[in-house]
């Protein structure tokens, strides 16, 4: 062999070498799209995405009406549509249901659920509620419903049931920034389920009483999701502990990203 094609293979080989860790080291997807759960907006996922901006992502909140499960689902599509490529779908409570469905969209490369439901084809997340009681459901009168149809927390005992773990002031002011939610989101059943064929995620909060966190792991551990438990967190945890959620949302756009890069 000649001294020119030793150089050569020399060369090649150190290329080959310095590729391979870059080749390991695939870019998490970098769009995430966040849906907020019932009688709330998505202003609540603000620490997050200050969290997840920082680092590089493309973080977009979905301002999901609560006038259908149909129309919640719709509003969750449109700001798909708009993303530019793979999209890790992130849902807090009834948004579970609604990233469940929408998920199937094309875009969506993983799921994340943050303390919320996760029905399967022809479940409804109010049924499955009935068979795990949450301290929410055992509470008589906890939940009003209008003359109209729509339903809302009662501002007196939000701060105790949905958001303890919150300053005083910021659980009051989100109880009478309610969005009322039509009675039948709760009661619709799905007709796809996207954790059965996406890569999800989980996160149970400890001391949730919007949802029992039985419920939460049961949704997890059949949907095959990883999840992580995050002891004496409220309903609110996006809220108030911001960086473990920020966390598990960071870890799926990276594994999910070593599978689509």
């Amino acid at each position: 062999m000649s001294f020119r094609r030793i150089c050569s293979a020399a060369v090649l080989a150190s290329s080959l070498a310095l590729i391979a860790p870059v080749a390991a080291m695939a870019e998490p997807i970098k769009n995430i799209v966040l849906v907020h759960g019932a009688w709330v907006d998505g202003s609540g996922w603000k620490p997050i995405y200050d969290i997840l901006m920082k680092k590089g992502f493309r973080v977009s909140m979905v301002q999901e009406p609560e006038t259908s499960f149909q129309d919640d689902v719709a509003a969750a599509t449109r700001i798909l549509d708009m993303q530019d490529g793979p999209t890790i779908l992130v849902g807090h409570s009834y948004g579970g249901s609604i990233v469940t469905e929408a998920g199937m969209h094309p875009k969506v490369a993983g799921l994340v659920y943050v303390a919320a439901h996760a029905p399967d084809v022809g479940e409804a997340e109010g049924e499955l509620g009935k068979k795990m009681p949450s301290v929410l459901s055992k509470t008589q009168g906890a939940i009003k419903t209008t003359p109209d149809g729509y339903t809302y927390l009662t501002p007196e005992l939000f701060p105790k049931l949905f958001a303890p773990d919150l300053p005083r002031e910021q659980a009051e002011f989100t109880a009478r920034s309610q969005v009322l939610a039509k009675a039948e989101v709760f009661n619709t059943p799905l007709t796809a389920a996207a954790w059965k064929t996406k890569p999800s995620w989980g996160i149970v909060a400890g001391n949730d009483q919007i949802i029992n966190p039985d419920l939460e792991r049961f949704y997890y551990e059949r949907a095959k999701a990883p999840f992580v438990v995050v002891e004496g967190a409220s309903h609110s945890v996006y809220e108030s502990h911001p960086q473990r959620v920020a966390d598990v949302i960071e870890e799926a756009a990276r594994e999910v990203g070593k599978k689509t890069n």
